[in-house]
């Protein structure tokens, strides 16, 4: 992909939003907030060293939403002709001018909106020029490093790469106008295993602003069939209680989890196990979590939010005190509290390390227990906290891996294994937003054999 492939620039998009809003005050809003993006891309897949899709997409779009004083209207269209947005207007003040009035509704306080003045290069925009034929070289060398790993690999789901761009600007009538420019890569393999009566398949991949970023394609392959032939002739656990060491991919829904418990949404509804937790012990002491929306090329920076509040760097956990919620304007506005900046989610989430040495320090550590690898299911109430998802990983005896085990469930509380942390890994997984090592818990419910 290159520059041209975009049809607006970042001025034609703030041209377009300030139409809408213009728009929209001359029918009668007395306020409103458009945002509008621009994204493309090329994703390409091979399973067997035969090319399975290639896939261009080309997507742009606008949403308006308008305010007749408490009443709130929404309408959004891909189509940027006048009469279009016109009529997009139109659509969003009719379905205001019949909708219950709510008095948290309305657009951000002025007061929190970010200072353009203040803006800052994050360094999140880096196309990549990538000619279909060398996407499909890079995803067959890919899926040919995992197969090779080792003879069982007999099967192959395949090797993937993507490369997306997006352009979006945000605008509201108290006079905010914001625009940046965004991308993201990934590469991926997934590889299926057979050993005697057993079948497994595992994956790995790598994601990055910047295409020097990623990994290589060989050795996300190699990671990925290693993952895969490791797994092989798993064994079934017994029933009982044991340390459990989350491996730092898994360890991250952990930390999702508390997300969900301390954003908005959550806590004006009541339902959340952390209600009223603001300033209280959440966790163990030695969990402490930070916040930083401005780490270059991260894959949640940015200097504002959805509604143009600005972000700001914080400790989101001091020595397992919680020190901050994940509010919107809205759901500040229900907490009779003050946005916090996440309208549309936190930002790049930073867990400091407590052991050095990566995972071998984590097993020796554990001694005897399992280390996770894999989660399945959705079994976590976010009301009680409860938790129970089925799991597969190893079971590790005198902190070595002895063997892989299978077909298990791990039940427990949130709340209590978020006191019961003994140790957090170094080896951080930096793939995503949320940054974090592997997880040691002092024990949790193991439901396996009898």
């Amino acid at each position: 992909m290159s520059e041209q492939i975009f049809s607006y620039s970042e001025s034609d998009l703030e041209n377009i939003v300030g139409r809408m809003l213009d728009l929209a005050r001359s029918n009668g809003a007395t306020a409103a907030e458009a945002d509008v993006s621009e994204s493309c891309g090329l994703n390409v897949s091979v399973r067997m060293a035969e090319v399975e899709t290639i896939e261009y997409n080309r997507d742009k779009g606008i949403s308006l939403t308008v305010y007749l004083g408490q009443r709130k209207g929404h309408a959004s269209t891909s189509d940027f002709s006048d009469k279009a947005l016109a009529d997009t207007v139109a659509a969003a003040l009719n379905i205001a001018r019949y909708t219950a009035e709510d008095d948290c509704a309305g657009l951000a306080d002025p007061a929190l909106l970010f200072n353009p003045a203040a803006a800052r290069d994050l360094d999140l925009y880096h196309p990549w020029t990538l000619p279909v034929e060398q996407a499909i070289d890079i995803a067959r060398e890919c899926e040919a490093a995992a197969r090779t790993v080792d003879s069982r690999i007999s099967n192959s789901e395949g090797g993937s790469i993507s490369s997306h761009v997006s352009r979006h600007c945000y605008a509201n009538s108290n006079g905010f106008v914001g625009s940046q420019s965004t991308s993201r890569h990934s590469l991926s393999a997934a590889v299926v295993a057979t050993g005697g009566d057993s079948m497994q398949r595992d994956y790995w991949y790598s994601s990055a602003r910047h295409p020097d970023d990623l990994l290589a394609a060989a050795e996300v392959g190699r990671i990925a069939g290693e993952r895969t032939v490791r797994r092989l002739d798993g064994r079934r656990v017994k029933t009982g209680q044991y340390p459990v060491l989350f491996e730092a991919p898994v360890a991250g829904g952990l930390l999702s989890s508390l997300v969900q418990a301390v954003s908005g949404g959550s806590l004006y509804r009541k339902s959340s196990f952390l209600m009223d937790s603001l300033g209280t012990q959440i966790a163990a002491p030695l969990l402490n979590i930070s916040e930083d929306p401005f780490v270059l090329r991260g894959l949640a920076s940015g200097c504002y939010d959805e509604e143009g509040v600005a972000t700001r760097q914080r400790e989101l956990v001091s020595n397992g005190v919680l020190q901050g919620y994940f509010l919107g304007s809205y759901s500040a506005r229900k907490l009779g509290m003050q946005s916090t900046g996440h309208a549309g989610g936190a930002h790049n989430l930073l867990v400091r390390p407590t052991l050095n040495g990566g995972l071998t320090a984590l097993l020796q550590r554990m001694g005897t227990g399992l280390l996770i690898t894999e989660l399945m299911g959705h079994g976590v109430n976010m009301v009680t906290g409860d938790y129970s998802r089925g799991a597969s990983g190893f079971w590790v005896e005198n902190g070595v891996i002895a063997y892989p085990v299978e077909e298990f469930t791990i039940a427990g509380n949130l709340r209590d294994m978020l006191l019961h942390i003994d140790a957090i890994g170094d080896d951080i997984d930096r793939r995503g937003s949320r940054h974090m090592g592997s997880v040691l818990l002092e024990k949790m419910m193991v439901a396996g054999e009898a």
